[in-house]
């Protein structure tokens, strides 16, 4: 799937013609068997993506498949035919290369699509409420937009390691969070979100905020004084603005920014120890196998278009050999 434009999902092309890319140093070439669908692609048509690459460009960087070639300068390389999940440029494709540090292999008895989530949904949700959001068991959650891919991770998590969860989400999408364990869950539009979510709570100890513009205000009125911590990976609604004044006198909050792929940079290790806990979360069977729904890869443009206007639930994958 080609992106041809700045001007959104509808302008992603489905092309024939490219020739199947070769590894570079430290990289697998993967055939891909199911590609994830995540904001960041929605955000990428209109080129708000931070660093994002520009039209035209291959869509998609999220997949997971199997091991056809090994690049030079593989540490520790996987063998041939392992099939492993991981991020990289071009996965909206049947091929694609990605670098073998952020890698993990499918687990055992997974589909591709089962795996689908583990190095970015799971891992974002992981990095927001332990090294960044230092969740303790007995505190209170809050976690916006929890019917998607991180969300849900999320639920999930913070309700392993012994947190109330505090949930919000379109109301057609309020059952399945409570199925996940959310304690409650409110509509992110509703107007007086800060008032509902304080009359249950009392003050929030750690907020996951994905939502932006819609919901921040509400995000920094209801953690608690200093010791509040919103850790703020995403803005889907838009972007929101804060001020030192802000924090001075109206919100004495601590505010944390998290993109996965900037920390997987910038801290390799915490990364890679993220990683390694998820493999620990799975074998507890905390983290079960995913349920994607899965979309011929034709059919990306559609799936971006509703994904952007909140109309998709959970996560969503692209198969290219459909």
């Amino acid at each position: 799937m080609i992106q041809h434009s700045h001007r959104g999902p509808k302008d992603l092309v489905l092309a024939t013609d490219r020739p199947r890319p070769t590894p570079a140093p430290g990289e697998y070439l993967i055939r891909v068997g199911a590609a994830g669908v995540n904001f960041a692609d929605v955000m990428q048509t209109h080129g708000t993506y931070g660093g994002g690459p520009q039209a035209p460009y291959a869509a998609g960087f999220e997949a997971a498949g199997e091991i056809l070639q090994v690049g030079v300068e593989v540490e520790h390389p996987l063998p041939v035919g392992t099939h492993v999940v991981g991020i990289g440029p071009g996965a909206f494709a049947q091929y694609m290369t990605m670098p073998a540090a952020g890698v993990l292999p499918v687990p055992s008895g997974w589909s591709d699509a089962e795996a689908l989530g583990m190095v970015l949904n799971w891992a974002t949700a992981l990095a927001a409420l332990k090294p960044l959001g230092e969740v303790k068991k007995g505190e209170v959650v809050l976690v916006h937009a929890a019917a998607g891919g991180v969300g849900q991770a999320a639920v999930r998590l913070a309700r392993h390691y012994g947190a109330r969860v505090i949930a919000t989400a379109s109301p057609s999408k309020h059952d399945s969070v409570r199925a996940l364990g959310a304690e409650a869950v409110l509509d992110g539009r509703r107007p007086d979100l800060a008032t509902a979510i304080m009359a249950l709570t009392g003050g929030v100890d750690v907020v996951l905020e994905s939502v932006g513009q819609a919901t921040f205000e509400a995000s920094l009125s209801v953690a608690k004084p200093f010791t509040g911590r919103v850790v703020v990976f995403g803005a889907a609604s838009g972007d929101a603005v804060l001020s030192t004044h802000d924090l001075v006198f109206n919100h004495q909050v601590q505010v944390k920014g998290l993109h996965i792929g900037a920390l997987a940079a910038a801290a390799p290790y915490l990364y890679r120890s993220l990683l390694l806990d998820i493999e620990t979360l799975i074998a507890q069977g905390v983290y079960p196998p995913g349920t994607p729904h899965v979309h011929a890869l034709s059919e990306a443009p559609e799936v971006l278009r509703q994904l952007e206007a909140g109309l998709t639930h959970g996560k969503h994958a692209l198969d290219p050999w459909r």
